[in-house]
């Protein structure tokens, strides 16, 4: 029989972990997808590959990072993050560290697949850790400011260093190793306590099985481009490899820019919004510069659509962490997103020798406007905002029991401890709530009770 007994008042916000490692862990397990350009291009110039079969290298990787996360959505709680943490830092380190050292094809795609799911490991862990936040999409957003200018700096840097395909398998190396004192500042095990969730079936089953879908295509689309975006700036564009590295350095930076205001415009405008129109503009965008055939052109695309992707993505992350507050819809999410960056790199380089970089930047973009309505729908339809200490306060307050089983629930939304499944209850806080408690001296008063005798009871009442 489970325990239920209640846990004190301060336990719920001192369980809640600190948002700088599970920023890092984010940045350990992003960074692959993020320098997929660089990492396909090498392959296919430093090793006898075609642009196909490299993209299939690539392909390989990200498919053991889904992997990863599709296995541990629901076995974080049980071996605890912090030893999964440094399990999937430890696989990215030995991994990459074999594909950058390899001379030998094998050797490489192995590397690169045990790479991948040390990877998805980490991933999962920090997708768990951020949906168990008090601002989700605040976190997220720092998580992809954090890559976001990791991976900037790194294409300055890489076009500097020389050739060989193993120098973008050596930085993630790197940075995974930079990252593992972070993970002991996880907990050794995920308590219950931090979201006030029993275990039970997930919440809002279908709306989380449409957002999960729609991004994976949403991830597929934007990533079967930035697969090929290499391919499109030298070969279309005519753009050299150091060129090219700044195209995408300014991209990433004014990706910077875009998860900074949408960190400072919270959720201001919900999230049906940023989601749906963003995903609009950024179909658009795909289309300019899968068409572009010189630098200015190629650079307005590349730019503007680096800078809404980390806005859109943390403003689905966070609709993900707001479904289910035990982080497993946003595991679930965030894997099929990894599986729609899997099959990226092939779906573009098919669609690139079929139609054309042209044709395949059409195809891309009405794939994205296809999917941008029913995410804006499942934010429309449960994608409230957070409760947060802030906005109880400025409804009347509530009580600290309240407000820590609210911590990371959806809008308005307490859930109750104790279900078979995650149950909501509307409570509205017009005026302050008053909680009578009995005071310590009348807890050790004892009771007295005061009885008629016998001999009143025969004694006649005499009337006046």
């Amino acid at each position: 029989m489970p325990d239920r007994t209640p846990a004190p008042l301060s336990e719920p916000a001192a369980a809640l972990p600190a948002a700088w490692p599970l920023v890092a862990l984010f940045t350990a397990g992003y960074l692959a997808p993020y320098l997929l350009p660089t990492v396909v291009g090498r392959l296919d110039a430093h090793l006898p590959l075609s642009p196909a079969q490299a993209g299939l290298i690539g392909t390989a990787l990200l498919l053991g990072s889904a992997a990863a996360g599709f296995t541990l959505a629901s076995r974080i709680g049980r071996y605890g993050p912090r030893r999964l943490a440094r399990l999937g830092l430890l696989l990215a380190v030995a991994g990459y560290g074999t594909a950058a050292a390899a001379p030998l094809l094998p050797l490489v795609v192995a590397g690169a697949v045990a790479g991948g799911c040390g990877s998805g490991t980490a991933t999962a862990v920090a997708a768990a850790g951020i949906a168990g936040q008090r601002d989700p999409h605040r976190a997220s957003a720092l998580g992809l400011l954090s890559v976001s200018a990791t991976a900037g700096a790194l294409y300055l840097t890489l076009p500097r260093l020389g050739g060989g395909h193993g120098l973008p398998f050596a930085a993630i190396a790197l940075v995974a190793a930079a990252v593992w004192p972070a993970a002991g500042r996880l907990g050794g095990s995920s308590a219950p306590a931090v979201t006030g969730v029993a275990p039970g079936r997930l919440p809002y089953p279908r709306a989380g099985v449409v957002l999960a879908g729609s991004l994976m295509l949403w991830s597929l689309a934007q990533n079967a481009l930035w697969g090929v975006s290499g391919r499109i700036g030298t070969q279309q564009a005519g753009l050299s490899e150091v060129t090219l590295g700044l195209v995408f350095a300014a991209a990433l930076g004014a990706g910077l820019l875009g998860v900074t205001a949408a960190s400072a415009l919270g959720s201001r405008l919900g999230r049906a919004v940023p989601i749906g129109v963003g995903t609009a503009v950024i179909a658009c965008c795909v289309v300019v510069s899968s068409s572009a055939r010189n630098l200015e052109g190629f650079a307005a695309g590349e730019i503007l659509w680096n800078a809404l992707y980390p806005v859109v993505l943390s403003y689905a992350i966070g609709l993900a962490a707001a479904l289910d507050p035990r982080g497993r819809w946003a595991v679930l999410a965030g894997s099929a997103s990894s599986l729609g960056v899997a099959c990226g790199p092939v779906t573009g380089s098919l669609l690139a020798e079929a139609a054309g970089f042209p044709g395949m930047g059409l195809v891309l973009g009405a794939m994205l406007l296809a999917v941008a309505g029913p995410m804006a729908a499942v934010a429309l339809h449960a994608g409230g905002r957070p409760l947060t200490a802030g906005s109880v306060r400025r409804r009347g307050g509530a009580p600290a029991a309240v407000l820590a089983a609210g911590a990371g629930a959806p809008s308005g939304t307490i859930p109750r401890v104790g279900a078979e499944e995650l149950a909501v209850t509307e409570i509205p806080l017009r005026r302050p709530l008053r909680v009578l408690l009995p005071s310590p001296s009348s807890r050790r008063r004892p009771l007295r009770v005061l009885l008629p005798s016998p001999a009143s009871r025969r004694r006649p009442r005499t009337r006046v």
